[in-house]
């Protein structure tokens, strides 16, 4: 597991902006791909919750859902209770870590299962774990949707992502007018696709499709993808009685 530390959750918070590529696309992204209509009442588990960006969007879009969002981070809870106040007992924050076994029974009878830029910090082995755990304890109707970088297979689209994930920040940060945003990117090495982190343990996103589908999720795929970030999940059931995904924006 990663040695997160309260400093990397001050440097995130600070930068995410332009840290994470087209953020607020790829989080639209997964929203988009949630197999529920809008009045549908379902049970949302967030790993690894953060700032609550996602929770926010999630419990927006789907008015009737609840949230239980888990993470490690103490500031990132206090981050997350003050972005998500407004939803009362609608949302609930939780401390947990992502490598351990004691929180798993959270995911019985979710309808969705939710994780943004946290699983890469899991080896291989505990993403499968997890995805198996998952399956085994959420509801027979909804998915597991991930947003999170991923593993290019060779070396030169490993070098096309980490070109795409620089130059996206540097034009976020300027859109914003803030390009000091992207000197800190730098000065971070926020890029891992240039500097990887030893305790970072991405994957490669045929390697997730096929452990989703192994887990038990009837369908798998991917639904957007840039500079080596991802947005894909598994979904049950597959095929026409599934609910339609929503159109995206």
């Amino acid at each position: 597991m990663s040695a997160w530390h309260e400093g990397d959750s001050a440097t995130f918070r600070a930068i995410a902006t332009v840290a994470v590529p087209r953020r607020a696309e790829m989080l639209q992204a997964l929203v988009d791909a949630v197999p529920f209509a809008a009045a549908d009442r379902f049970a949302i588990v967030e790993l690894g919750s953060g700032d609550g960006t996602l929770a926010a969007a999630l419990l927006d879009a789907f008015p009737s859902a609840t949230c239980v969002a888990l993470d490690g981070s103490e500031s990132m809870r206090a981050a997350a209770a003050e972005r998500t106040a407004r939803f009362g007992d609608r949302m609930r924050i939780r401390e947990f870590g992502l490598d351990r076994l004691d929180w798993w029974d959270v995911m019985f009878g979710a309808g969705l299962v939710v994780s943004s830029l946290s699983l890469h910090h899991l080896s291989d082995a505990k993403k499968q774990y997890l995805y198996k755990a998952a399956a085994d304890r959420m509801s027979s109707s909804g998915a597991f949707l991930v947003a999170d970088i991923v593993e290019p297979s060779h070396e030169a689209a490993r070098r096309l992502a980490a070109d795409a994930w620089d130059r996206s920040a540097r034009e976020a940060a300027e859109a914003q007018g803030q390009p000091e945003l992207f000197d800190r990117f730098v000065e971070a090495k926020w890029n891992s696709h240039r500097f990887r982190d030893a305790d970072e343990h991405p994957a490669a996103l045929l390697h997730h499709l096929m452990w989703l589908k192994h887990a038990g999720f009837q369908a798998v795929d991917c639904t957007w993808l840039f500079a080596g970030h991802a947005v894909f999940g598994g979904f049950r059931p597959a095929g026409a009685s599934a609910p339609p995904l929503r159109a995206g924006s």
